[in-house]
């Protein structure tokens, strides 16, 4: 069996490069920052998939290695520690999951160069050659949760808080529509900087209150959708306030103290709860390969796991990671993710459809 390998990008920059050397993926995933609370379960879900792809023999006979980027910076800060390695050819492909003002950065340094997929919730647009995009846009994450919790709820004033960057921009876009289409009205619309929502929390419940606000559509994300929510919680409006959040995962609903009020919800493509035979087996191989106190695989993590195993399996192909093959990749229907609909209860997620 081929080993899988975690590797520190100062030792895959100064490595020799040998003809049966291992394919190396730069894994860009969060460490620190609004994002850090995700980083081990991401970790955890790449090094699943490339234990797995390294049973089956690698990609092409070589061990799929992954080198770890911290994602969790500014775009300048992750494109200042690519940028060498990209240089000196250190990489074979990029896997990433972290925001998209990152992705952005990512895309322009590796087009042309090599092949880079992009594993989370993202905001839609054209793409670069060469980059491939597994996850899923605002208007097919939020679709059927906007229109079955304005009905289920009888919401009429949807206000929409996120921070501001070109994700949540989109999303909130994308979610004016979906409100009208569904008979509501937004009611409030607010962005604020990372790590803005403390110095801003009094700001933000004043207006939610003024704007008469029934639910509110969450695109904060990481340390600032917690922080947020506690903020709620203190106020008091969590129990009288829908709240529907793209970026909600275990992570971050752990490190909010769970919650009790049953209007909490989150549209993700995957929820460790999910009550189906591939979930269920990708926990317990989880589990057996990183023991029983292993950090919960996410949505985050379920994507970066499912884009490894992708990329490796495009690798091996006759045509390799060419653009044109990843824009075929792209085409492909059955890339498309599913989105589910969750309520929380307590620490974890009920799944409603």
């Amino acid at each position: 069996m081929l080993e899988a390998r975690l590797v520190d990008p100062l030792d895959a920059l100064h490595a020799e490069r040998a003809a049966d050397d291992a394919f190396r993926v730069g894994l860009v995933v969060p460490q620190s920052g609004l994002l850090g609370l995700t980083g081990p379960s991401a970790l955890d879900g790449a090094l699943l998939a490339a234990h797995e792809v390294n049973v089956r023999g690698g990609v092409r006979d070589r061990p799929l290695d992954l080198v770890l980027v911290d994602g969790g910076g500014t775009p300048e800060a992750v494109t200042a520690v690519l940028r060498p390695l990209l240089a000196a050819g250190a990489l074979d492909a990029l896997a990433g999951c972290h925001t998209s003002d990152v992705h952005r950065a990512v895309e322009a340094l590796a087009t042309g160069r090599l092949a880079y997929v992009y594993t989370p919730p993202h905001e839609g647009g054209s793409r670069r050659p060469g980059v491939l995009c597994t996850g899923v846009d605002p208007v097919g994450q939020l679709a059927l949760a906007v229109t079955m919790l304005t009905d289920r709820h009888r919401i009429r004033r949807w206000a929409l808080v996120g921070n501001d960057y070109i994700w949540p921009r989109s999303v909130h876009r994308a979610a004016a529509r979906l409100v009208a289409a569904a008979g509501a009205t937004v009611a409030l619309e607010r962005r604020v900087g990372f790590g803005g929502v403390r110095q801003r929390a009094g700001e933000l419940v004043d207006a939610l209150r003024a704007a008469r606000a029934d639910a509110v559509l969450l695109s904060l994300v990481g340390r600032d959708l917690v922080e947020f929510n506690r903020v709620l919680r203190r106020s008091g409006l969590d129990r009288r306030l829908v709240r529907l959040s793209p970026a909600l995962e275990e992570n971050g609903l752990l490190a909010l103290g769970g919650d009790e009020t049953g209007l909490l919800y989150a549209a993700m493509p995957s929820f460790s709860t999910l009550a189906e035979e591939p979930r269920r087996r990708l926990g317990e191989r989880h589990r057996a390969l990183c023991g029983p106190s292993a950090p919960v695989l996410d949505a985050y993590a379920v994507g970066l796991y499912e884009g490894l195993h992708l990329l490796a399996e495009l690798a091996t192909r006759e045509e390799g990671l060419t653009p044109h093959h990843l824009g075929r990749a792209a085409a492909d229907p059955l890339l498309r993710s599913a989105v589910h609909l969750a309520r929380a209860e307590g620490p974890t997620f009920t799944v409603l459809s």
